[in-house]
């Protein structure tokens, strides 16, 4: 299943791999792709949405 944020205060490369980095390590997570231009966070699993909206938010990449 996938899942598309659009998540807030993603500025640069490093905060794309803080987010393909924090949520890749959750188990049920198979990839992670961040688009920084337009903050858009595509994920690819089996977690729901609401618990991959929190880790967004936990690594301080909160949803919009």
């Amino acid at each position: 299943m996938s899942e598309v944020f659009m998540a807030q205060n993603i500025k640069c490369g490093g905060c794309a791999s803080a987010i393909e980095e924090g949520l890749g390590k959750l188990e049920g997570v198979s990839s992670v792709s961040v688009e920084v231009a337009s903050g858009q966070v595509t994920v690819e699993g089996t977690l729901e949405r609401a618990a991959l909206a929190a880790a967004l938010a936990e690594l301080g990449y909160p949803e919009v």
